[in-house]
């Protein structure tokens, strides 16, 4: 079929515009490499520090004392379970991936909520972005990122951090404009300056939302595992991967059920502390 209009050279305009960034900005890259390299692998060596009883110990009081004695007990016998088939290890790798991205995805991802929340104009070239990033498909974030950081634990880590950031802006904002009018008028009426009602009444009161939005990056970074072991990633989500390629069904169940594990215990622990924070937050 002939086409009445010439192709637009979509492609080769990306191709172009990713050439002269890996050659302008070749210096940048490299540097965000080996920090991203030494945070991810300085985790895995703190984690692997505590020996393993230890580390369950620890993560079972947190989880009970933030949730309740239903997760600290769960989180006792699913990290027992980890530890016993043998994924320990890339348990701890695929726990410093998902951190480094989370903390990546909340260091960008509240600044610019905040940003929106407080310019009309901002939030409608924001928004719009979030739709593109959470519409792409995820195996797309990997090309570019493999272009600029080469096979490894990073191109992972920035794939997981451009996939899990969107909801961390988004509940931000939501968060920010959804404290209510009369809060915002007694505090102008009180005299407070912007950055003292932004820092001292929305922040708190939107900090239950702020966290949900934490929580579905957490979900959505952990969702990037096995995605992220395709480019070179260690973890969990390599040894689902390798027993995909190997038709391993028992080695991929085995990995696949350590990710849910982590996968829980994240989860609920970190929403009883939104829901921690919305009890403290009342007013």
């Amino acid at each position: 079929m002939e086409q009445w209009l010439p192709k637009l050279p979509i492609a080769v305009w990306v191709d172009d515009f990713v050439n002269w960034l890996t050659t302008n900005l070749e210096v940048g890259f490299d540097g965000v490499t080996i920090i991203l390299e030494s945070v991810v692998e300085g985790m895995v060596a703190g984690f692997g520090f505590i020996p393993s009883y230890v580390f369950i110990i620890l993560l079972t009081l947190i989880a009970w004392k933030v949730s309740n004695k239903g997760i600290g007990l769960f989180t006792l016998i699913g990290l027992f379970l980890v530890d016993n088939l043998g994924y320990w290890e890339p348990m701890l790798e695929t726990l410093a991936l998902v951190l480094t991205a989370v903390f990546i995805s909340i260091l960008l991802g509240i600044p610019m909520g905040i940003w929106a929340s407080q310019k009309q104009m901002v939030k409608n070239v924001v928004v719009p972005v979030l739709d593109f990033m959470q519409t792409m498909p995820a195996f797309v974030y990997l090309i570019p990122a493999i272009f600029f950081f080469n096979i490894g634990v990073v191109p992972g880590v920035v794939a997981s951090v451009i996939f899990a950031m969107p909801p961390t802006i988004r509940l931000t904002i939501l968060g920010i404009q959804q404290v209510p009018a009369d809060i915002i008028e007694a505090t102008e009426a009180f005299g407070s300056t912007t950055s003292q009602r932004l820092l001292k009444v929305q922040l708190p009161l939107a900090m239950p939302t702020i966290m949900a939005g934490i929580n579905q990056s957490i979900m959505l970074a952990l969702s990037m595992v096995v995605i992220a072991s395709m480019v070179g990633a260690p973890g969990l989500g390599a040894d689902v991967y390798r027993a995909v390629t190997q038709i391993q069904i028992g080695k991929g169940f085995e990995a696949g059920l350590s990710i849910v594990v982590i996968a829980i215990i994240l989860d609920r622990i970190t929403q009883n502390i939104g829901k921690s924070k919305k009890q403290g937050g009342t007013v």
